[in-house]
């Protein structure tokens, strides 16, 4: 990239969202481990320090020496950062009690500062009270405060070095957007250059160069991740791209053929494999989730390699791996780079021996999907909820059967339509179907009957990691449980389930 702005992450749990408020503004940024940089590569027009989980007194607490770089390039430091500025000029920081973030607000902003300009004097903000600064140096001035941190933010005189004691980057810091823009776009003069077209242009390029005439294997999931990653390389390499699409039988309904025929309208070499029945074999009589997560991953495996040692002279192995799993797999300390082992098709670099490209490696999971708008990925691909690796496999509880899936297979669909009929499909991150291992006695048709029971769930989430039931009218409910019954053969009881993460997590197994 031309220009980007340095990240230097000393453990935060908000580092990731400070990276993806910049790329908002359409600037590129990059997050390393604190200690891992000697030298600021060139095209750096800005360093950013993050908080941490670590107090600036803990004995192992993460040091850096900024002075090399201090007054030579813009810097701002956040909670940890900024009191790490004023901790290495040898001035006091507190320890508070609370080690909690609050929401408050400013009751000062100096008029004059670039960081702080078109900032309401009054703005809420997301404050940690862990430290807290009580003496600045004497080249250093105070440029906002609260009630109750007199110094929550500062700049160095006859520098552009800014400190703030609150993140920006967090939703409950309502302008927090446009400090980040000051620094970005007014401090450090980036300009705003990182659009899809341009991360398009460039990796295809890149890909080119890297790949030459060499041919590539890909494994399609039906996922956003590999669908944009195939896209993209199809682009850049065309008919020496070969995708890999394997049908576990644990599938949404009739998500293999949709995505064959997607894959097929652009050019891309799919192929299918029908092993539906090799999967189930396999899982028959298992019930225990974690060795059904074994089972069908070791088999994805088996077979995915199987396939691919059909095609002659392969040398690439092509992964949809994305910025977070790069992030979350490198130690704050520094010591590791590796991509996490059960992203994608974990295992089979080692297996196959062959090189490894990502194409989306850079892109956070909403870039992913801009980026695949530009490449007119169809919006049913590229704006489908998560759905995980293993599949409906951990979203039956108990063992397995083609029965079984069959009957999840149709009330999922009915769900989903009906989700997306109502407008609720693009207001909810995931939403899913879980069978149940009980059944209960019903009546249809003035007949007894005694059968399975399935379980709906919608959640709002941003990434995952926690997550809040989505609060469904009770009329789109009942509309829904209707039809399952109704539709579904061996199927006379919905429940809906309330559970937030934690203490549940999203899936049931």
């Amino acid at each position: 990239m031309d220009e980007m702005i340095l990240i230097l992450d000393f453990g935060s749990q908000y580092t990731q969202q400070i990276a993806r408020k910049i790329r908002e503004i359409n600037v590129y940024c990059e997050i390393k481990p604190y200690n891992s940089i000697e030298n600021i590569p060139n095209n750096v027009k800005g360093i950013i320090l993050s908080g941490s989980s670590s107090s600036i007194h803990d004995t192992n607490a993460p040091k850096a020496n900024i002075e090399k770089w201090k007054g030579k390039i813009p810097i701002l430091g956040i909670d940890y950062g900024a009191q790490l500025l004023i901790h290495n000029q040898g001035k006091k920081i507190k320890t508070l009690s609370s080690k909690e973030y609050k929401k408050t607000h400013l009751t000062y902003v100096h008029p004059d500062h670039i960081l702080l300009k078109h900032i309401n004097p009054q703005s809420k903000i997301w404050m940690p009270y862990g430290d807290k600064t009580i003496e600045l140096p004497s080249n250093f001035e105070k440029i906002c405060s609260t009630s109750d941190i007199e110094y929550a933010g500062y700049k160095i005189k006859n520098e552009e070095t800014y400190g703030i004691q609150f993140h920006p980057e967090v939703h409950h810091s309502e302008e927090g957007m446009q400090i980040l823009s000051n620094f970005v776009i007014n401090i450090c003069k980036c300009k705003q250059t990182w659009t899809p077209t341009l991360f398009i242009n460039l990796t295809v390029e890149k890909l080119k160069n890297q790949l030459q005439d060499d041919k590539v294997i890909l494994g399609l999931s039906g996922g956003v991740d590999s669908t944009v990653a195939a896209y993209l390389l199809n682009k850049a390499i065309g008919k020496n791209l070969y995708g890999i699409f394997v049908d576990t039988g644990l599938l949404r309904k009739n998500e293999f053929e949709s995505v064959m025929t997607s894959c097929k309208r652009i050019g891309i070499n799919i192929i299918g494999v029908d092993a539906k029945n090799i999967f189930y074999e396999k899982l028959k009589g298992v019930s225990d989730p974690e060795q059904k997560r074994k089972i069908i991953g070791g088999t994805f495996i088996d077979i995915f390699d199987q396939e691919a040692h059909k095609l002659k002279n392969v040398k690439w192995l092509a992964q949809g791996t994305i910025y977070p799993d790069v992030i979350e797999s490198i130690s704050v300390k520094g010591d590791s780079l590796a991509v996490k082992s059960h992203h994608n098709v974990g295992g089979l670099p080692e297996r196959m021996n062959l090189k490894i490209v990502e194409p989306l490696r850079f892109l956070f999971k909403d870039e992913v999907r801009r980026m695949g708008e530009a490449l007119e990925v169809p919006k049913d691909l590229l704006y489908r909820h998560p759905f995980p690796g293993p599949g409906l496999g951990i979203r039956i509880l108990g063992d397995i059967t083609p029965e079984k899936v069959q009957i999840l297979q149709e009330v999922d669909a009915i769900f989903i339509r009906i989700l997306k009929e109502s407008g609720w499909y693009d207001k909810t991150w995931q939403a899913l179907s879980v069978l149940l291992p009980v059944k209960s006695v019903g009546v249809t048709n003035d007949k007894r009957t005694y059968e399975n029971c399935v379980a709906l769930r919608a959640v709002h989430s941003i990434d995952g990691m926690t997550a809040n039931w989505v609060h469904l009218p009770y009329d789109l409910l009942e509309k829904c449980s209707n039809e399952i019954i109704n539709n579904v053969k061996g199927v006379n009881r919905v429940v809906y389930d309330i559970s937030s993460k934690p203490p549940a997590t999203i899936e049931w197994e």
